[in-house]
């Protein structure tokens, strides 16, 4: 029994005996058991923090835009899950809130909530920053849009969370290929520079390369590298030829990496956007 499982009832089912159960497997939550020598990724512990609610929990929040497909969700965010209020649990985040029947959907036996549902709570109960890192996500896999959130959360007025919520979904773009490339446009937009635009094709009219976000104006882009561009030999020789091909058809690209500080970011910014004789935003207090 590799996913996790209701002890009581695999007991009943004759599926392994008490003596097994002690020596294999470990109690994630009450009545709940995983084995002991398997890892515990994000997938599992869902299974068991919906098992622990009695199969009649909802999916929400990080938990369920991974379940949407969304990448870079961490194996070890809470689950949280709309029901009713038990004990706290670790690891498990219960939230009593109003689901219409179309906000909920399922996957697999799992109830979860709905894309628009998802990103509202995301945007309503993360961090600014982080929030708009999983709604990039999300809108990446599912072609959900503000619009259509706020439009569902019209329903609920007086909703907790909404004005924050406004702000980070004000903010999603799809085009976003990392939580990194979220931080890097936040960095921009918040410096005081438009949002950018998001995957710029830039061709040669033999090859053709994305900017990860820029400014077709200016012919200013932005690309962060993150530890394969360095570490792998390929890539990194790839990378050359792409820079030298961007570099000819008369963009300014500015690589970024995780070194590098806000103020940095936004000086090379300016100074690429005072190159092209392009108005440059005021540094803010």
């Amino acid at each position: 029994m590799s996913t996790p499982f209701l002890g009581p009832e695999a007991l009943r089912a004759g599926l392994l005996t008490r003596g097994q159960l002690r020596s294999r497997y470990v109690a994630a939550h009450p009545r709940v058991y995983v084995r002991k020598d398997v890892p515990q990724r994000l997938s599992s512990r869902i299974v068991a923090a919906w098992l622990w609610s009695d199969r009649q929990a909802v999916i929400a929040g990080r938990a369920a835009a991974f379940l949407h497909g969304a990448r870079w969700v961490d194996d070890h965010v809470p689950i949280e899950l709309i029901t009713r209020h038990g004990r706290r649990r670790p690891g498990v985040v219960v939230r009593e809130e109003k689901l219409a029947d179309d906000e909920i959907c399922r996957i697999g036996d799992l109830a979860v909530t709905s894309p628009a549902r998802t990103a509202l709570d995301l945007a309503r109960f993360l961090s600014p920053a982080e929030a708009v890192a999983h709604l990039d996500g999300l809108a990446a896999v599912t072609g959900i849009s503000a619009a259509e959130v706020l439009t569902s959360a019209a329903r609920y007025p007086g909703l907790r969370g909404i004005r924050q919520a406004r702000i980070a979904l004000d903010l999603m773009d799809p085009g976003s290929q990392s939580p990194k490339e979220s931080w890097l446009r936040l960095i921009l937009v918040h410096g005081g520079f438009p949002r950018p635009r998001t995957q710029i094709p830039v061709t040669d009219g033999v090859n053709t390369a994305y900017l990860d976000m820029g400014y077709d104006g200016p012919k200013v882009g932005f690309d962060y590298d993150g530890a394969l561009h360095q570490t792998d030999r390929r890539r990194f020789v790839h990378d050359i030829g792409r820079a030298e091909m961007i570099d000819r058809q008369g963009w300014i690209d500015i690589h970024v990496v995780a070194e590098h500080s806000k103020a940095f970011i936004l000086h090379r910014a300016r100074e690429a956007f005072a190159r092209r004789g392009h108005p440059v935003p005021p540094i803010s207090p």
